[in-house]
């Protein structure tokens, strides 16, 4: 499923509960795309693990750089960090890769492949921009459709600036929002830093 536009996504939103979003109106402001928020906080590899080198790398690998550059998408996207990759690498491959760096988790990340990584990466954004306001003000359990097309849950933490998000996977940590990565905006949505990688089934 090669989406290069989602204009028609953003235009037919499916959220469950009273979150307040931008229309798709909104995203025809000009600047910096999504495309480009993450790729002046990623690429390439370093050792900084808190920078977003491997979502960027696999945004490429799925074919989606076209998809977060439309200036019709109007999007909020989660964004993991490198740690958070390298915690969903060392589930599905092995503890040693706690002791390796950015460029062998970054391989493992590309070795899911295009179809799995897209799949992944679309379950981090949901149409329409919700900032970090709203995400701590919503009722708990809030459900959010992502691109996706799974539920995403919201459970607001607002006495700690943060909130966890529930994704599909019962059997491990939930990712919460990342207080010193939130409210990135760009041109066609806002992205906001999370601390583990939204997973869209049980792994």
């Amino acid at each position: 499923m090669k989406l290069r536009s989602l204009a028609t996504a953003a235009a037919s939103l499916a959220l469950v509960g009273s979150v307040a979003v931008a229309s798709p109106a909104a995203a025809q402001e000009t600047g910096p795309t999504l495309t480009d928020l993450l790729q002046a906080q990623g690429g390439g590899t370093d050792r900084n693990w808190y920078d977003f080198d491997n979502l960027a790398a696999g945004v490429e690998v799925a074919g989606l750089s076209e998809t977060l550059d439309d200036p019709n998408a109007d999007l909020t996207v989660f964004l993991p960090n490198d740690r958070a990759f390298q915690a969903l690498v060392v589930d599905l491959f092995g503890w040693k890769y706690w002791f390796r760096g950015e460029a062998a988790i970054l391989d493992k990340v590309a070795s899911l492949g295009a179809e799995t990584l897209e799949t992944v990466i679309l379950y981090h954004a949901v149409p329409g921009q919700i900032d970090a306001a709203t995400a701590l003000s919503v009722p708990r359990g809030t459900a959010l459709t992502t691109v996706q097309g799974g539920d995403i849950k919201v459970f607001p933490k607002a006495r700690f600036g943060t909130a966890i998000l529930r994704d599909q996977d019962r059997n491990d940590f939930d990712p919460f929002l990342v207080r010193s990565k939130l409210d990135m905006k760009a041109s066609n949505g806002i992205a906001h830093g999370i601390s583990l990688v939204l997973r869209p089934q049980d792994l």
